[in-house]
Parts: structure tokens; C-alpha cells; sequence
């Protein structure tokens, strides 16, 4: 899988409180996101994020399937700020192992998954586990009303006694 050759989006979950979707994953997604293995540099990386106007990268083995995500939070929370060097590999900084969504898969339920673990994108698999598309809250946000939205943000965004499966605070 090429990592340059494709193209990322940014975003990730929403509130299903008092909704019905017919719609699936596979109507929202952003196709073919821009992806890094584990070895790539964290300069590398946020190289692809700037070049693609995104802030979280798959990070996928030499299959293409996610072992983890790297966000631009990521890099700064635990590279910059822990003085680690750019060329670090992004596997010292990413968050692991990565929650995925299928392109089948409703709407309703990804939704859920991203409340649950409050992030704002996900990487979307398909039926081998390569990474084939990207959800992120503002692709679900276009498909929303205002106030389906500002329940998104508030869900995701509330404090947690656990700690975030994506970023580092």
C-alpha cells in the first residue's frame, strides 16, 4: 500500500440519542486516507498530515490493516513535549491498538463506538482489515442536523476517569 498516494480527512464521533440512520459508514467516509507504517518519522508523518490537511493518520502494517492511529496531538504530547527527536518512529508515539469501523457497518453503531471511546475519527476497514476509508466528525457532521452535531461534540468531549484512546490527554 502506498502511503503518499492517498488522501486523509479529519473528525470522528456522534450522538445516536433519539436518531435513525439508514445510512452506513461506507456514505459518510472519506475513501483511501493517507496512512504510515510503524517506522515512519514523526516529521515523515506530520509531512502527510499537512499535505493532506488532516490530523490523524492510520498507521498500518505492510498489509495495509491498522495497528494503531497517530494524531498531530499525538506528536506533540508525547514526542515534542517529551523532547523526542522528529526522525522518532511514529510506533513510539501512536495510540494503540486502533478501533476501526467497517464500511457496512450503521451509521447509528460507529456513532457509538466513537461516543465510547471518545475519539473523532475512525479508520475504516475493509473485509481483509485493510484500512480502505476514514469517519471523522466532521463527515458525519455534513450528514447531521445542528443539534445532532452539537451532541457529537458534546459527547466526545466530555471528561473521562479513563484514559483517551486517541491523543494523549
Amino acid at each position: 500500500m502506498g502511503f503518499d498516494d492517498n488522501v486523509c480527512h479529519s473528525g470522528g464521533a456522534f450522538s445516536t440519542s433519539n436518531r435513525k440512520s439508514a445510512m452506513q459508514v461506507q456514505d459518510v467516509m472519506t475513501s483511501n486516507p493517507a496512512c504510515c507504517g510503524p517506522d515512519t518519522s514523526m516529521k515523515e508523518a506530520a509531512k502527510l498530515m499537512a499535505e493532506h490537511d488532516c490530523g490523524e493518520l492510520p498507521v498500518v502494517d505492510d498489509e495495509g490493516r491498522p495497528i494503531g492511529v497517530v494524531t498531530d496531538r499525538d506528536m506533540a504530547c508525547r514526542g515534542v513535549a517529551e523532547d523526542k527527536n522528529p526522525s522518532t518512529p511514529v510506533r513510539e508515539v501512536m495510540s494503540s491498538p486502533a478501533v476501526t469501523a467497517t464500511p457496512d457497518m450503521d451509521l447509528d453503531d460507529c456513532c457509538s463506538t466513537l461516543e465510547e471511546n471518545q475519539i473523532r475519527r475512525v479508520p475504516v476497514v475493509d473485509e481483509k482489515g485493510a484500512c480502505c476509508g476514514m469517519v471523522s466528525q466532521a463527515d458525519i457532521a455534513l450528514h447531521g442536523s445542528e443539534h445532532e452535531t452539537a451532541q457529537l461534540v458534546r459527547d466526545v468531549s466530555k471528561p473521562s476517569s479513563e484514559p483517551s484512546r486517541s491523543g494523549c490527554c
